[in-house]
């Protein structure tokens, strides 16, 4: 038997050497515009006795206080329905959404049901964080996983017990946005100073003039537009016209890795000191044999098994890599490659080139 010592292969995937604008509704949001999440507690009916045992004593108490509404009185504690699931209910209500509106649903189960495949979810209300209802939900769940097989002989693909519902839920009250007025603060999605000034200064091209700067950057996350007099009747326009604007964004120079997956991310704003990398590789190898021996016939003695290990250590000779002033990434990535590194070689090299101060980059292992 032999056991090798060996490293994953490189993938790396390349930096993008050029930047156009980007729009600003990629890189910005509007403050007030913005998503609620809803939350609800249903019951999924019509299951083939995979809904919650009697163990789940909420799950036959909604039952029946749902009956009892529906003029059936009945006692928790006598019913035993197998093809009934206590569930949650989730959606994200989207701004401005207008009553009538469908919105998808997510459900999952709340109690020991083994699989909500086939059932439906009974009119269930959707409150927001300040407990109002804003939408009502129902219609068949649609789960992403299944069970086939029974007992000891059954196979379980992905959450049978987790489900969505497209377009499972209506809208019956009109979301809490803030409309926009005469002053807009626009929410950076990732806080920058540069890009910050940057959004600023092309707000007042467009929309400034020598009197008038309508945008002004309060710090690095956000920025207060003034809207121009020309479109106070007109805001949606306004809002139309400022994200359609295109900056480019200043991103810090960062490396990502995965040593799970031996996976490199490597921005194209990375710098490198002039520096010099020697890297070597050690390869252990270790053979395991058995040697058998056999006893000679007619005799008292017995079979044995002797295992005989052999560990032999192979270091390959050191290879080397010189970056002068002012290397870049893609500079160092071809070196590397071309002299054969794997992907736990490129990430040890990173990591000392930063511990020894000659890279201009924040290194993130995830």
């Amino acid at each position: 038997m032999t056991h090798r010592l060996f490293l994953c292969l490189l993938a790396i995937v390349p930096a993008i050497t050029g930047s156009e604008g980007t729009r600003l509704k990629d890189l910005v949001s509007i403050e007030g515009v913005r998503d609620n999440q809803l939350i609800g507690y249903g019951l999924v009916v019509g299951l083939n006795g995979t809904g919650d045992s009697r163990q789940t004593i909420f799950s036959a108490q909604s039952l029946t206080n749902l009956l009892q509404r529906m003029g059936v009185a009945v006692s928790p504690s006598l019913i035993l329905v197998r093809n009934t699931a206590a569930a949650f209910v989730t959606a994200n209500l989207p701004p401005f959404a207008q009553p009538g509106t469908r919105i998808d649903i997510s459900v999952g189960a709340v109690g020991d049901s083994t699989n909500l495949q086939g059932g439906m979810l009974v009119l269930t209300p959707l409150k927001g964080a300040d407990g109002q209802v804003y939408a009502a939900a129902q219609g068949s769940v649609v789960t992403g996983g299944f069970v086939a097989g029974h007992g000891g002989n059954s196979q379980t693909v992905n959450h049978p017990t987790a489900g969505r519902v497209p377009n499972g839920a209506i809208v019956e009250r009109v979301a809490p946005s803030v409309a926009p007025d005469g002053k807009i603060r626009l929410q950076l999605r990732e806080a920058d100073f540069t890009t910050a000034a940057r959004i600023s200064l092309a707000i007042n091209r467009k929309f400034g003039n020598a009197a008038s700067q309508p945008a002004r950057a309060d710090n690095s996350a956000l920025i207060t537009v003034e809207m121009p007099a020309a479109y106070r009747s007109n805001p949606v326009a306004f809002l139309g016209d400022l994200e359609n604007l295109t900056v480019e964004e200043d991103r810090p120079a960062r490396i990502v890795i995965n040593e799970r997956t031996g996976t490199i991310v490597i921005g194209k704003d990375v710098r490198i000191a002039p520096v010099a990398i020697l890297h070597g590789t050690l390869t252990v190898e270790i053979q395991t044999s058995e040697n058998v021996s056999q006893p000679p016939p007619l005799s008292s003695g017995q079979t044995a098994v002797t295992p005989e290990v052999n560990v032999t250590a192979k270091e390959a000779k050191a290879r080397n890599v010189v970056l002068k002033q002012g290397a870049s990434v893609e500079e160092l990535v071809r070196a590397l490659t071309a002299i054969g590194s794997t992907a736990r070689d490129i990430i040890a090299i990173l990591q000392n080139l930063k511990a020894a101060g000659a890279l201009d980059a924040e290194v993130e292992v995830i």
